[in-house]
């Protein structure tokens, strides 16, 4: 919120100096972003007479003139079609410094000096007009400051607002707060007022509000007979100070209002209107608005427009129509001064990506009483500045909510919370300052009605944090606050994540982290089935955009995504992985049930920093995946969970054929594999993706083996080897588990899969699996006689157990 010290003295009186005000005014809440002296580097352009004009002798479009300052003549070329003598003009003098950047010197131009330059307004930085020189019209004195003269100098606060705080968009509204803290009183120029039904026989238009629910409150008046043309210099000033473009007296005053009173209005040319009717409703579907600014927009049906009878002519509290704009031909002007649901002006404006300042208040939230009293302002300026005609009545159409509901605000309770000794009449005095109704109902007890533009006072901690605002932050005394001392607590769970995340970036992955929102068009990008759990998710009621409407039921679609894209900026070798929340809805409750989950994806070399010396370069497989789960279950000790092979039910998005799972107890606790080629293809991604995929609750809830120290063994081992023929389907992993199994007598120290071949000379159906076998007593040196005793029972088990024969 932009305004002048200048303004705002006009509605209450101060006497502060300006980084004081800028002091007060933060502690009031209002942080004060920038103080800034307005046209303070103009004190070397004077005014200045032109004396007479001649033609220049060596240019047809340039002249010769001689001008007047504080007596003395000067000769300046100018090239401005409006310059002749008599004129007044602001000249700026050699070594003065414009806004544009511009330094004037003495200079000869086609060969005639020139001893300054006459100005334009947008040479002094004025206005946007450059058609020719600056006219100033009246008596002026020759010399004098162009500044001065013009009460141009005046300081410029900037104050950023908090979203709570809508009753400070306006300069009245922060005079209101400069009164309460510098002890003066607020001058509004209009105060209450109510619009008169349209007179009998002036019925020349009518209001139809068919969405109370979007707009409260609609009120309309209809000026005539109105003369366009410029503002006064007061209004285009004050305009000018907080960087609006002045456009004509109309829409000026609008302008001025709305800054003023912090309540946007819209002027129609009321004989563009068709049937000289406004209807206020939702936008029809297939329809558009071509708004000011020259845009076709596409409307959205929930969208709130102002109509007349036969399109829509304005975008409800945003932006008016082109179609209905004030020109310099209108003569009718009907002023609206509504208010609108904040909620649908916020959604209709992050939809049409038009922010304006209009919206900038109807989003926080515009004082519904605010509507009949910037109308009356409205019509005095209006028939002042414009020589309008007022229509007598006018049209108000208003469903009040239910009114300010009075809080009772605790004396004891304020000094309680504030640890100052406040009395019952230093706190109605203080709330008073800001215009809340205080009524003392026994000394101790307050019953605070909060006035209609504080919609933020809801409770009787925001009366009591009020108080404190108003009192002043910096009067309270500095204490230290009584903190205990304890541990601080730490969560097991947490703890284990960040262990999994510390295990999984040890094996070399990065940490990605994506939005919790999705896009449904994830699912059929991962050919999952209608009925598949994946898809019942929990939609987002206001999206930041339609790619992310729908809370993740899996964490595999955003690292896909990263995926591509980094496949996309040619980084080819890919181990990403992310620890995050999924979301499902619950069985009659109105939380979801949130899972944390650990997925990892990988593709590319298997060797990205370091490629091999003496053999080529290789892919990574379904092994480096498995062998990643392997390590992080070694290292978290959770024996119990097996790998099965499952590919009659692998996942819709994996390769059946390279799927398995992860179980414990008989629970799947996780999955691994790789991405099925369809799913990469509507992903856009090229090349092969391996994937890990793990509920870590259901993880973290495994039983783990203990920690327990095991001393170095002191005797030898003895190494075996077993080859076995066995079926094709029989994993090779069932194998190590059944002879791990047979060690009853503790000898069997490691088994280690190291070959695996099908083909010639072995039967077909069959494949042989050869198992390095290390043996050990941690008692004494085993003997060849109990080494094979166990290793043949360890053989006859194998040999039994999965239907093989020794490989001869």
């Amino acid at each position: 919120m932009k305004f002048t010290i200048s303004w705002l003295k006009q509605y209450t009186d101060f006497d502060l100096e300006t980084d004081e005000l800028a002091e007060r005014l933060t502690m009031a809440g209002l942080e004060v972003e920038t103080v800034d002296e307005l046209f303070h580097d103009l004190h070397q352009v004077r005014i200045a007479e032109v004396v007479d004009v001649k033609k220049h002798p060596d240019a047809d479009r340039l002249s010769l003139c001689r001008v007047n300052v504080c007596g003395e003549k000067r000769d300046v070329v100018c090239g401005a079609p409006n310059v002749r003598p008599g004129l007044f003009a602001a000249l700026a003098l050699p070594g003065a410094q414009l806004p544009s950047g511009l330094t004037v010197k003495e200079s000869k131009i086609r060969g005639v000096l020139s001893q300054g330059m006459l100005c334009s307004e947008k040479d002094l930085g004025i206005s946007e007009d450059h058609s020719g020189i600056m006219e100033l019209t009246g008596e002026w004195e020759s010399g004098q400051e162009l500044a001065e003269a013009l009460e141009l100098k005046d300081t410029l606060i900037e104050v950023d607002l908090t979203p709570n705080r809508p009753d400070c968009t306006s300069v009245i509204g922060i005079a209101r707060e400069v009164a309460a803290f510098a002890g003066g009183k607020l001058r509004p120029p209009v105060k209450h007022t109510i619009i008169p039904e349209l007179a009998e026989g002036h019925e020349r238009f009518s209001v139809k509000v068919e969405a109370p629910d979007h707009c409260p409150r609609y009120a309309a008046r209809l000026v005539e007979n109105v003369q366009i043309g410029p503002s006064p210099w007061w209004l285009k000033k004050r305009l000018l100070s907080v960087g609006l473009r002045p456009i004509n007296n109309v829409v000026d005053i609008t302008n001025f209002i709305m800054l003023e009173y912090g309540q946007p209005l819209h002027a129609f040319d009321f004989r563009k209107l068709s049937g000289g009717g406004i209807v206020v409703r939702k936008a029809q579907p297939g329809e558009g608005i071509t708004t000011l600014d020259g845009e076709n927009r596409k409307l959205d049906p929930e969208m709130l427009m102002i109509c007349d009878l036969d399109r829509p002519v304005a975008v409800a509290g945003i932006m008016g129509g082109e179609d209905s704009e004030v020109g310099p031909e209108t003569v009718d002007v009907l002023i609206e001064a509504a208010c609108f649901n904040p909620l649908s002006i916020r959604r209709t404006s992050r939809i049409l990506n038009l922010s304006t300042d209009s919206a900038y208040r109807f989003e926080r939230g515009v004082d519904p009483e605010l509507a009949p009293i910037a109308m009356e302002r409205a019509v005095q300026l209006m028939t002042a500045l414009a020589d309008a005609e007022l229509v007598p009545g006018g049209v108000d159409i208003y469903r009040p909510s239910e009114g300010s509901q009075s809080l009772s605000l605790r004396v004891s309770k304020t000094r309680e919370i504030l640890g100052l000794d406040f009395t019952a009449r230093e706190i109605s005095e203080l709330l008073s300052s800001i215009e809340i109704d205080v009524e003392n109902v026994d000394g101790e007890n307050l019953l605070v009605t909060p006035p209609s533009f504080r919609v933020d006072l809801e409770r009787e901690v925001d009366l009591i944090e009020e108080v404190a605002r108003l009192k002043g932050y910096n009067r309270f005394p500095h204490t230290l606050p009584m903190v205990p001392m304890s541990r601080a607590y730490l969560d097991d769970a947490r703890s284990f994540r960040k262990k999994v995340s510390a295990l999984v970036n040890a094996s070399g992955f990065d940490e990605a982290i994506n939005y919790s929102f999705i896009s449904p068009r994830h699912f059929d990008m991962l050919n999952l089935p209608e009925v598949s759990p994946f898809r019942k998710t929990i939609a987002i009621q206001n999206p930041l955009t339609d790619d992310q409407s729908v809370m993740r039921t899996t964490l595999l679609p955003g690292l896909l995504e990263n995926i591509r894209h980094n496949i996309n900026h040619q980084i080819t070798d890919i181990r990403l992985f992310e620890i995050g929340k999924v979301f499902s809805p619950k069985s009659g409750q109105e939380l979801p049930l949130e899972t944390f989950r650990l997925t990892l994806l990988c593709s590319g070399a298997r060797f990205p920093e370091a490629p091999p010396l003496y053999f080529s370069e290789q892919q990574v497989d379904i092994f480096d995946i498995k062998g990643v789960a392997e390590v992080l279950l070694q290292e978290l000790r959770r024996t119990g969970v097996k790998f099965e092979v499952a590919g009659d039910s692998a996942a819709a998005y994996s390769q059946s054929s390279l799927y398995m799972q992860l179980t414990e107890g008989g629970r799947v606790i996780g999955e691994l594999g790789a991405v099925s080629p369809s799913t990469l293809e509507k992903f856009s991604i090229k090349q092969e993706v391996f994937y890990l995929d793990i509920d870590l609750d259901l993880l973290y809830q495994t039983d783990s083996r203990p920690r327990q120290f095991e001393p170095l063994n002191r005797y030898p081992a003895v190494k075996r080897d077993l080859a076995v023929l066995v079926p094709v389907n029989t994993g090779a992993g069932e194998i190590i588990g059944e002879l791990l199994s047979v060690n009853k007598e503790k000898l069997i120290e490691d088994a280690e899969l190291f070959d695996v071949y099908e083909g010639k000379p072995v039967q077909e159906g069959f494949k042989s699996v050869a198992v390095s076998m290390t043996y050990r007593s941690s008692e004494h040196t085993l003997s060849d006689k109990e080494v094979n005793k166990v290793h043949q029972k360890i053989t006859d088990r194998i040999l039994d157990r999965f239907g093989g024969r020794l490989r001869e």
